[in-house]
């Protein structure tokens, strides 16, 4: 018995790296997968169907059940049709799994209009599509008196939680989807939904092109020293958050190699107050104190 066995699971950006590792323990473990993947080059310029039908063609090999899907996530009607297609060729839809992204990383003054537009446009709007879609999917399951026990597991990065040079655009992004995926948990668990996210460190196409990761991410020489970097070192977090019967919801994980780490929410620490409202010498004075 698989753990995701019976789990009809939707990953998008699944052709390559962390998403084709998600899709292959997901078929593994039991579950029946939608491998959505544009094909799309690393700046999302350029696009190939071929990703997501290798991936699928993989999980049959090994005995699962999966169907390749080439729609935009970022698209509205797209959106519609990928959950659809899980309800088709699957007649349900459990987990959704949002991953599809592109870099164009520069500092701010080299950032262009467009450079801003596509990563926001694929990483934000990519994940808020396909879930508006799923959670309307779920929603009026659970309006019909249906069980539902459905997850959303996104895909935030440290990149925005901690900061990065040159990543102005995709720090903005993933720092959205970490409040957006606490903000619908908040809203989907009424109707049966859990929703968290993962900041996951491995050696992707992104992270190889990331400034100041590249040399870091290197596959060790030695195949008896363990790749803290490997891109499958992700996906049992995934899975597992995926389970009909996992509790978290409103979550942001740190992955990385066999570390998982939970995130706080932004914190409010130290405090300067007076009952009157303040002068600027007087708060110019004081705000130094917050600092140290």
């Amino acid at each position: 018995m698989g753990a995701l066995d019976g789990r009809v699971a939707i990953i998008t950006g699944a052709g390559r790296g962390i998403g084709r590792e998600h899709a292959l323990l997901f078929a593994a473990e039991g579950a029946k997968v939608v491998v959505n993947d544009l094909g799309g080059s690393l700046d999302g310029s350029s696009s190939a169907a071929s990703p997501a039908e290798e991936v699928v063609a993989e999980i049959i090999a090994m005995g699962g059940e999966a169907v390749a899907n080439h729609d935009n996530v970022a698209d509205w009607e797209g959106g519609a049709r990928l959950v659809q297609s899980a309800l088709d060729h699957f007649g349900d839809l459990h987990v959704l799994v949002n991953n599809a992204g592109i870099l164009r990383d520069r500092v701010l003054v080299n950032l262009s209009e467009d450079d801003w537009d596509s990563v926001i446009h694929v990483h934000l709007k990519g994940h808020f599509v396909p879930t508006r879609h799923a959670a309307s999917y779920w929603r009026e399951q659970a309006k019909a008196g249906k069980t539902v026990k459905a997850s959303i597991i996104n895909t935030s990065s440290t990149s925005g939680l901690l900061g990065n040079v040159g990543q102005s655009n995709y720090g903005a992004a993933k720092a959205g989807i970490a409040a957006f995926t606490v903000i619908i948990a908040e809203e989907l668990g009424r109707y049966g939904v859990r929703a968290n996210a993962i900041a996951p460190a491995a050696r992707t196409r992104m992270t190889e092109s990331t400034p100041g990761l590249s040399d870091y991410v290197v596959k060790p020489a030695d195949a008896s020293v363990f790749d803290v970097w490997d891109p499958a070192n992700i996906s049992p977090l995934v899975a597992t958050l995926a389970m009909e019967d996992c509790e978290s919801t409103g979550q942001v994980y740190f992955v990385q190699g066999g570390t998982v780490r939970k995130f706080q929410n932004w914190t409010m620490t130290e405090t300067l107050e007076k009952n009157d409202r303040w002068e600027v010498a007087e708060l110019a004075q004081q705000l130094p104190t917050l600092l140290k």
